[in-house]
């Protein structure tokens, strides 16, 4: 009903009678005011004139966030399709694996305002406030070795970096990619770095072989402040850009990356033919890092990445170490990045 009512709307020159949508969708004046009550909720401003009816004011610029917006702006062949969109959930990542249990297919994709149950790195919880932000996962079904399937968040957090790069900023802004998932903005021109993005990829397997892997993505967009426990490493997209961002737009942009991203990972079996980009936006590159491997710490400077997604780091003895990701963390040796 929404979706039909919304379609009318944009597609007329001016006003909608009430009468007219009744007609058209065979409805009572009560159901087509519910639905256009509906989508002033979902945040499309409708204007309601007596004796004139409905007009939909434009929305190209407005943070209208739900699937239809989404939808609307895909060029994806297969990821998003289908799509499921909720105001709240529990975890996005719950839901994906739910679905692909119930036979739900690779692209099926899962986007959310707010999770109540949100999952970070090692069981954390991922602090998922409302009012801005976005969470998404979703499926994949890869015919890949197991030990490939890393090099996926190394490709979600591309796809992120290349959709961020393209936005208008102000002078000393920069986006990047701090080895190998977290989105990093920083606003005084690269010197201090702090995360905007975060990934959690989860793999399943069935003898030996991947049943599914599901990939989640907490982004910081929109939302006014940042919880006061993250304040000291977390930021805000629109903070850094000084406006809000249409997060439908965003958001779909980040899907059509990654799905041109993913095809060519998949044709060559690594992550050479996208390793160029991914250093581009590598803010690990050139710094000293410490290495917090469980068997022993050390500190290099990071060089860049492998064809499969290991971060090259050369320590004082003038060895390269290809550091897999997993159990092991890398720090700035001076803070966050």
């Amino acid at each position: 009903m929404k979706e039909k009512i919304l379609q009318l709307l944009e597609e007329a020159d001016g006003f909608v009678s009430g009468q007219q949508l009744c007609e058209a969708l065979g409805v009572s004046r009560t159901a087509v005011w519910k639905a256009i009550s509906a989508l002033r909720a979902d945040g499309y401003e409708i204007e309601a004139v007596t004796n004139r009816g409905y007009r939909l004011r434009a929305i190209e610029n407005a943070d209208v966030f739900n699937g239809v917006e989404i939808e609307r702006r895909l060029r994806t062949k297969w990821v998003g399709r289908p799509l499921f969109c909720a105001k709240e959930t529990g975890s996005t990542n719950n839901d994906i694996q739910k679905l692909s249990d119930e036979g739900y297919g690779n692209g099926t994709l899962c986007v959310s305002e707010k999770q109540t149950a949100g999952k970070g790195r090692r069981g954390r919880t991922w602090i998922s406030p409302s009012g801005g932000n976005v969470y998404m996962s979703i499926l994949l079904k890869p015919s890949i070795n197991p030990d490939r399937a890393p090099m996926t968040t190394l490709i979600m957090a591309l796809a992120v970096f290349r959709t961020l790069e393209k936005q208008s900023a102000p002078a000393g802004v920069r986006f990047g990619i701090k080895w190998p998932n977290d989105g990093v903005v920083s606003v005084d021109g690269g010197k201090t770095y702090k995360k905007i993005v975060g990934i959690l990829t989860e793999m399943r397997l069935e003898e030996r072989e991947i049943k599914d892997i599901t990939i989640g993505t907490g982004l910081n967009i929109n939302i006014s402040t940042v919880p006061p426990e993250v304040r000291d490493t977390a930021a805000t997209i629109a903070d850094a850009l000084g406006r809000p961002l249409c997060r439908a737009a965003l958001v779909a942009d980040i899907w059509n990356c990654f799905e041109e991203d993913y095809e060519k990972f998949l044709t060559a079996g690594s992550l050479k033919p996208l390793k160029a980009d991914y250093e581009r936006g590598l803010v690990n590159a050139g710094r000293r890092v410490r290495v917090l491997d469980p068997r022993g710490e050390y500190e290099g400077t990071a060089l860049g990445i492998s064809d499969t997604g290991e971060l090259l780091v050369r320590t004082a003895d003038d060895k390269i170490i290809p550091v897999s990701s997993g159990e092991i963390s890398v720090r700035g040796v001076m803070g966050y990045v």
